[in-house]
């Protein structure tokens, strides 16, 4: 992706920025149990698509970075699975 067709979809994924070349945005829920549970979640999707973040747990949050590897930089298959994270959580983008 270029840097314009990424800064357009940032533009679209509420609650996302650029931080260090990666896709980033902390989640915060209402305990602990929530954010694991969003994190199990999302583990499936992202092993379905070959695709796995860079992301921590600390009690109710959950940061974080998405970065294609192999290609070097973000792509669209980060975009995709920031767009799937926005919507388990159910903040469409």
């Amino acid at each position: 992706m270029t840097s314009e067709e990424i800064l357009k979809e940032i533009d679209m994924l509420q609650g996302w920025n650029i931080d260090n070349g990666k896709l980033h945005r902390d989640f915060v829920f209402e305990d602990f149990a929530e954010a694991f549970g969003f994190m199990a979640r999302i583990a499936v999707v992202a092993e379905g698509m070959n695709h796995h973040p860079e992301w921590s747990n600390t009690y109710n949050t959950v940061t974080v970075n998405l970065v294609t590897h192999d290609a070097g930089g973000i792509t669209d298959r980060d975009i995709k699975l920031a767009k799937t994270m926005n919507k388990v959580i159910g903040t469409e983008s």
